[in-house]
């Protein structure tokens, strides 16, 4: 989760702000769809359609803190079917990966091969640090 939030947040550098540059607090990227009742910020990301490259205005979930961030995406990969084999996957950061974005968690055709390199740099550090 935290090599997940790394990368869709680009370590801390990128978050989603609000429309008063506050924090989202949205660390995963995670849109708010129609059935998603809490609070948004809508943004200009990038969507891939076809392998190409476009801006968009998207809604993103807000939240009040980091911790109901983390909490969401836990639920959100555990409690939607769409993400089954994912959970599936966790004992390799690359078939992790494939299997997120093959099951839609994002547009950029590279995103498996570019979370499974911020995973594996999570892990190095992790393991320098015990």
């Amino acid at each position: 989760m935290v090599a997940q939030a790394a990368h869709e947040s680009a370590w801390g550098q990128h978050e989603i702000r609000n429309a008063d540059g506050s924090a989202s607090h949205n660390l995963f990227g995670i849109k708010a769809g129609a059935n998603w009742k809490g609070a948004v910020a809508e943004v200009t990301t990038t969507e891939f359609v076809d392998g190409e490259a476009h801006k968009v205005k998207a809604k993103f979930r807000a939240y009040g803190s980091y911790a109901e961030s983390f909490s969401d995406y836990a639920r959100l990969i555990s409690e939607n079917p769409r993400y089954r084999e994912v959970l599936a996957q966790s004992g390799s950061a690359q078939a992790f990966a494939q299997e997120l974005q093959r099951a839609g968690y994002a547009t950029d055709p590279q995103y498996a091969e570019k979370l499974t390199r911020t995973i594996n740099t999570t892990l190095r550090l992790q393991r320098a640090v015990t």
